[in-house]
């Protein structure tokens, strides 16, 4: 009788209805949310520990992004980039800043942002590099994940993302992730850059070999050749630093932003760059009506403070090492492997068990989201607002759940 009474079933069964059937979600239909907890349709509260893929590093309505969006709406949202509005200098100074380069470049999505790194990419190139016309290419890794355009996809060796969907853009090169050797065999005169996540989050968050960053920075130094990071989802304070790479010291020629930098309230992209690298782009060559607009940028420069304090990245740091202990404590108790970075985990949970989405299921009808990749593995990516309990909260579930 109270299942009856229930909001979600039919609300699951609606959206099964009317949505194209691009992703698999979990039957849960959130109404709210605040800081680290969602709470459903029916009243029921759920700990994130996805936080939109890293969307969401500071939590559901963090209340400075709100206050922003907020005042931003009441005035202007929107001119397209025929004229300048009055956000749109300082969010770009300041994100330069943070990022230690002369430009921004302001787009939408993540997939945008990759987009437009192969594009700037090709043009520095031929113009700069002297690469033939139409002959560059860009080193990319196996399990890679950019975005799910036609070009990305292109170089995506996930057949689900890639399959049916060619012909495929030419002009990439993919080698195994983490080995620098291949890597760098595989760079040749025409190679314009080398693309990669410094992190790999959908493939299970994969952490690359000690070493092999800087390497790849090394290389692409002495071969005239830019080092493209891919930050989406593992820069901005997600793991303990303000990017990623910064865990070894690397700076990359050129950033790929986004998630985060909405501050999970409005899609924002960016690639940050030095002059020599970004002004090849001349008026015409690319563009976006909605990059860079007045709302994003209000919400955008607020996140870019919040992280200019570095609150968040050392929140990320400690926490995640509490995450990594409570983690690595039930490894050989239906866990097979952990890889822990800052609060971003990847769990590889023995599969004579369950796969990674009934773990899923399972952690959500004890109140705690996550999603699965992969087969057996699933990640881990809690707002970086989340207290020491509810970390310890959320490896108890999981416990509970390998535990049976």
């Amino acid at each position: 009788m109270i299942e009856d009474m229930l909001r979600t079933p039919s609300a699951v069964r609606d959206a099964e209805k009317y949505t194209a059937h691009n992703y698999h979600p979990l039957p849960v239909v959130i109404s709210s949310a605040e800081g680290a907890w969602l709470t459903d349709v029916d009243g029921k509260r759920y700990l994130d520990f996805l936080a939109g893929y890293s969307a969401l590093n500071f939590g559901h309505r963090h209340p400075q992004l709100i206050a922003a969006a907020h005042a931003q709406l009441d005035r202007l949202t929107l001119t397209s980039r025929a004229f300048i509005h009055d956000q749109f200098a300082d969010f770009c100074r300041e994100l330069a800043e943070l990022c230690g380069k002369d430009l921004v470049l302001p787009m939408n999505t993540g997939a945008e942002a990759v987009e437009t790194g192969i594009k700037v990419a090709r043009k520095w190139g031929y113009q700069v590099k002297g690469v033939p016309a139409g002959q560059a290419n860009i080193v990319v890794a196996e399990g890679n994940f950019h975005g799910r355009t036609t070009t990305i996809v292109s170089f995506s060796t996930d057949e689900d993302a890639r399959a049916d969907f060619g012909p495929y853009t030419p002009g990439f090169t993919v080698v195994p992730y983490g080995d620098l050797d291949a890597l760098t065999a595989a760079i040749d005169e025409n190679t314009v850059a080398v693309l990669l996540e410094p992190i790999q989050g959908e493939q299970g968050v994969v952490v690359p070999p000690e070493g092999y960053l800087p390497g790849v920075r090394q290389v692409c130094t002495d071969r005239d050749v830019l080092f493209i990071a891919d930050e989406i989802q593992s820069g901005l304070g997600r793991t303990g630093k303000t990017f990623a790479c910064d865990h070894e010291g690397v700076v990359p020629d050129m950033y790929l932003l986004g998630k985060a930098l909405g501050g999970g309230i409005i899609p924002v992209s960016a690639v940050a760059a030095n002059a020599d690298v970004l002004g090849v782009l001349k008026p015409g060559q690319h563009g976006s009506t909605f990059g860079g607009n007045p709302l994003a940028c209000a919400v955008a420069i607020e996140v870019v403070r919040l992280l200019a304090t570095g609150e968040f990245q050392r929140r990320s740091a400690e926490l995640g090492e509490r995450l990594r202990t409570g983690l690595e404590g039930l490894v050989g108790k239906g866990l097979v492997g952990v890889r822990v970075r800052g609060l971003w985990a990847g769990l590889d949970i023995d599969p004579a068990l369950m796969s990674g989405r009934e773990a899923c299921e399972r952690l959500a009808a004890r109140g705690v989201l996550a999603k699965d990749t992969h087969g057996s593995t699933i990640r881990l990516a809690p707002p970086l607002v989340i207290t020491e309990e509810e970390i310890d909260l959320a490896v108890a579930t999981l416990a509970e759940v390998l535990a049976g």
